[in-house]
């Protein structure tokens, strides 16, 4: 027979409507989580990681299908083609923060089947405007607005993880759950190309088609095995605090610097190359291979961060991506395409490393601000830290929201730029600029000696 003590230790779970809850969840309690709580957090992991990584599969759809809408009878504008491009990016954009709100309405189990299964609709809508012969532009605009469900998983999916693991294992859990869904974008970039072109002539629906049936799997695995922990409930007080504070706007720019960067290069590196290196066009199907390494990058950007500190990665991560982005307009000055080519693999690296380091930074600016609070107050620290917790999820949300928004912009950066000078060249330097401004950002709020010691006194031992 159980004791009291062995039964308050031990992950409960307690039906809630038609979902499975977790009351009782405390990671950072050694025993805890070797006993129970590191299986349940993997595996719920793992399945948020296939349910991501089909978010991003589908949300970066019609920036490869819209290099080979020619060869169907479809010819559009460089500016309209952009727009296809940039609404996706804009919807899941928009979309990041309800979803992010969504984990602690609906849990995470409930969620993240709902979200896989909305992923069928931009599916069937590609399938038919690809396979009917007339399809209007306007169709094709609504088609590429709905993809833009698949980019709002990523906030919840990150928002629903970070409440399953231990502070010290944080930055690696957010790091490989990130870079399974950012990997999409590669793999999409990978094997579409391969399917549209199975049979004979070019099969655009097959672009669509091919990623239905591991949706639908996807759901069921959901559904069948997932988790909701009740530590995830709304919080009023909280989610006001993580949106007025002022840690979340600077975050926020930094993201757009990280993750903006990443999925806007995404979405327009195969376009660019077609576009300004035309003679090169056959290396389109090559494009892969800087969101590829871009993704799996994101993991050793936490990894790196959980050991040496995410501002500090961050700081020097910007200084490259200042240095390849320098490269990369040094190759379309002199027409060089290898240095081009290299300079955007670079950026891809880059951004991935960012991508991990600036969300590692997150959790553990709560953290330590809060633990310095309870250290003046004399607040109950459990309840601070819960509540801190809380915040820094609904911050993840929100900064993913406004980075996404970083993709739009770029491809906007890119789309004038070509529209009105033909070049690429006025539109490297003004994210040259941008990618100074975060270097100075980074230092001036968290890597300057005397901030950190003023603001958080115990910053080398939280590694900010």
């Amino acid at each position: 027979m159980s004791t009291p003590s062995l039964e308050r230790d031990r992950t409960t779970t307690e039906p809630r409507g038609n979902g499975r809850w977790i009351n009782h969840w405390t990671p950072e309690d050694p025993d805890f989580w070797n006993r129970t709580g590191k299986r349940v957090a993997w595996r719920n992991l793992w399945l948020s990681v296939l349910a991501e990584h089909l978010g991003f599969n589908v949300w970066t759809l019609m920036s490869i299908v819209v290099v080979s809408l020619d060869d169907v009878g479809y010819s559009f504008t460089v500016g309209q083609t952009f727009w296809l491009l940039i609404l996706p990016n804009l919807v899941g954009a928009a979309l990041r923060i309800p979803y992010t709100f969504a984990i602690p309405r609906f849990g995470g189990r409930g969620w993240t089947t709902t979200s896989a299964s909305l992923l069928l609709i931009p599916c069937a809508m590609l399938a038919g405007a690809v396979t009917f012969d007339g399809t209007p532009y306007w169709f094709f605009l609504l088609t590429a607005a709905a993809m833009g469900v698949g980019g709002g998983n990523f906030s919840s999916s990150m928002t629903n993880i970070s409440f399953f693991f231990p502070e010290r294992r944080k930055g690696l859990a957010l790091g490989i759950n990130a870079a399974g869904g950012n990997i999409g974008v590669a793999v999409s970039q990978l094997l579409v190309p391969f399917a549209i072109h199975l049979g004979t002539g070019v099969n655009l629906s097959y672009a669509a088609l091919m990623w239905m049936p591991v949706i639908i799997v996807s759901a069921a695995c959901s559904w069948s095995f997932m988790n909701s922990l009740t530590v995830a409930k709304p919080d009023n007080t909280s989610y006001r605090k993580a949106v007025t504070s002022k840690h979340t706007p600077v975050m926020a720019l930094l993201y757009i610097g990280s993750f903006g960067s990443f999925i806007g290069f995404s979405f327009a590196f195969p376009s660019l190359i077609g576009i300004v290196f035309s003679e090169f066009s056959g290396f389109t199907g090559v494009a892969f291979v800087g969101a590829l390494i871009g993704s799996v990058a994101r993991p050793f950007g936490g990894w790196l961060s959980d050991r040496l500190g995410g501002a500090r990665i961050t700081f020097w991560n910007f200084v490259g991506l200042a240095l390849g982005t320098l490269g990369a307009l040094l190759g379309v000055r002199a027409e060089n395409f290898a240095v081009f080519f290299t300079s955007f693999v670079l950026l891809f690296v880059l951004t991935g490393i960012g991508n991990g380091s600036t969300y590692r930074m997150i959790p553990l600016i709560f953290k330590v601000e809060t633990s310095e609070r309870v250290r003046r107050t004399g607040e109950d620290e459990d309840l601070a830290q819960k509540a801190a917790k809380r915040q820094s999820g609904a911050v993840v949300g929100i900064v993913g929201s406004i980075g996404a928004f970083g993709g739009v912009v770029i491809n906007l950066v890119f789309k004038f730029s070509l529209q009105a000078n033909g070049t690429l060249v006025p539109a490297l330097l003004a994210i040259l600029v941008f990618f100074l401004a975060c270097v100075l950002t980074t230092w001036w709020f968290y890597v300057r000696s005397r901030f950190a010691i003023e603001r958080f006194p115990n910053l080398a031992h939280a590694h900010i």
